[in-house]
């Protein structure tokens, strides 16, 4: 295999005309309870981007997992380089030549960029660590990729947009000749993604074979060649994308036709005030800002990424202390120092972050959707398990989390599902007010769907709800009005119908106050 210059200009592998990199047959996984992969057939041509859709739970990642060394195969087999492997660790499928970068960060938050990017891979002088050579080449894989940051910077002080494309970077450093990407462009802005699309086709024109999944499926037609469905763990079709159609795929993906994107709203506010906030800031963050929440309403915050529209939402809820203005529920004014109090004022926040922020991935689906209510199934500090269990069974049925049983542990359900727990969590808390921040980032269209009707129906139970997302497409599918952010003010608050997304782009810029 060729070498880098550290993240430099790639060097071509010049590979023969179609050539086959990677083939699965029939590679089947189960874990208890559960099928998770039945049978799968894949290949993947050297300087081609396949896609690999599916509803989430549909085997999408477990398969990852399985070529990057994560997981072994139950059956079937893989074929690498025309030659029979089962790698045992991620380490072994590396210096073979296949890397992943992962949806859910897989990085050290104490440790800087550079010792992020080659971990356990750092140039030595002697016993030591060479750090003027190891900055120098992290330098041109962050120069690379486009990221604005030193190398000597701690990962944990950076965005998560920007650890994601330290995740990138990563995978790239390695110089791999099969490059897996899962998710790569759901915390990017529409910038880094474009400058990722042209890494992409790069990597490609030097016979990098990779292996793209994305719930984006519009953004797709840029870059992708092949594009592989998978439903139940079973594999559905494989066509050329230019040949097929994103309805076609997504009715692959569910198995039935999906009409709309966004269901049909039955909810309309009220006149009624939930909250207000008034003239709240936090120096140097946000604010001064004011705006209300009516009850039944679904309130949409828009921004370009570093508006301050997730931190507004943490100050609401206690998470962070704002320096001055006041927050009032109805006509009261409630002071909150935390999220307890936030909680115990009706208050909820679900995360962007689901996975650090929303669960305990170790706990099981029950305990978790109960988390934020244990005294209701507790007696004199004791739980009741049977009840416990009959809650988490109903949230299960009602908001169609797959799972085999409320005892799963969290960490092993999909992304959609481990977002409707939390969800679960904040219902089950009986919630007056819910901030959904990027609540659909990194799911599957059908697992969106449900939530959008999810908060429809919280909306018409009338909670306020107020959706923070960077898709304009989902803010004016879903919202009755939309309070737009530029660095940390809100510019403007149009009424939904009434606008549109070159309006939002232009008060998210700034250009209405130039």
């Amino acid at each position: 295999m060729g070498e880098t210059s550290h993240c430099g200009t790639p060097v071509s592998f010049d590979p023969p005309a179609e050539e086959e990199v990677l083939r699965l047959r029939g590679v089947g996984k189960r874990f208890p309870g559960v099928v998770a992969l039945d049978g799968i057939d894949l290949d993947l041509r050297a300087g081609e981007v396949h896609a690999i859709c599916g509803e989430n739970g549909a085997g999408k990642s477990t398969l990852m997992k399985i070529i990057s060394g994560q997981y072994r195969a139950d059956e079937g087999t893989l074929y690498y380089r025309g030659t029979p492997v089962q790698f045992s660790s991620t380490s072994e499928a590396q210096a073979a030549g296949i890397a992943i970068i992962h949806q859910e960060l897989n990085l050290v938050p104490h440790l800087s960029v550079a010792e992020n990017i080659y971990l356990a891979r750092e140039p030595k002088r002697g016993p030591f660590v060479d750090y003027r050579t190891l900055n120098a080449n992290a330098r041109h894989c962050l120069q690379r990729i486009g990221l604005n940051v030193t190398p000597g910077t701690l990962v944990g002080a950076l965005s998560i947009a920007q650890q994601q494309m330290v995740e990138i970077a990563k995978a790239l450093s390695l110089d791999a000749r099969v490059l897996i990407m899962d998710e790569p462009t759901s915390s990017l802005t529409e910038s880094e993604t474009v400058h990722l699309f042209r890494i992409i086709r790069e990597l490609r024109a030097d016979g990098v074979a990779i292996l793209y999944i994305s719930h984006r499926l519009d953004e797709m037609a840029e870059i992708v060649d092949r594009v592989t469905v998978l439903r139940d763990g079973r594999h559905i079709a494989t066509s050329h994308f230019a040949s097929t159609s994103v309805n076609e795929i997504v009715a692959r993906m569910v198995g039935r036709p999906l009409d709309d994107a966004y269901p049909p709203r039955q909810s309309t506010p009220t006149d009624e005030i939930l909250l207000r906030v008034r003239d709240l800031q936090r120096t140097g963050t946000f604010g001064p800002l004011s705006f209300e929440l009516r009850k039944g309403e679904i309130l949409g915050f828009a921004g370009l990424m570093g508006a301050g529209r997730t931190e507004v939402a943490r100050a609401i809820f206690g998470a962070e202390r704002p320096d001055s203005g006041s927050i009032l529920l109805g006509d009261t004014p409630v002071s909150i120092g935390s999220p307890r109090e936030a909680i115990r004022h009706g208050i909820a926040y679900l995360s962007e972050d689901r996975k650090k922020d929303g669960l305990a991935l170790s706990m099981p689906v029950s305990a978790n959707i109960t988390l934020a209510n244990v005294g209701a199934i507790s007696s004199r500090g004791f739980l009741r398990f049977s009840e416990e269990a009959a809650v988490a069974g109903r949230y299960v049925r009602e908001l169609g989390i797959r799972t085999p049983t409320v005892r799963q542990i969290a960490k092993n359900l999909s992304g959609g599902n481990q977002q409707k727990i939390v969800i679960s969590k904040w219902l089950y808390r009986g919630s007056r007010i819910l901030f959904f921040d990027e609540p659909t980032r990194g799911i599957d269209v059908g697992a969106k769907y449900a939530i959008y009707g999810l908060m429809d129906r919280l909306a018409s139970d009338g909670v306020g709800v107020v959706l923070i997302s960077s898709e304009l497409p989902e803010l004016l599918g879903m919202t009755d009005r939309i309070a737009v952010f530029h660095e940390g003010r809100i510019t403007a608050v149009l009424e939904t119908r009434q606008t549109s997304q070159e309006e939002i782009l232009h008060h998210a810029s700034g250009r209405s106050h130039a």
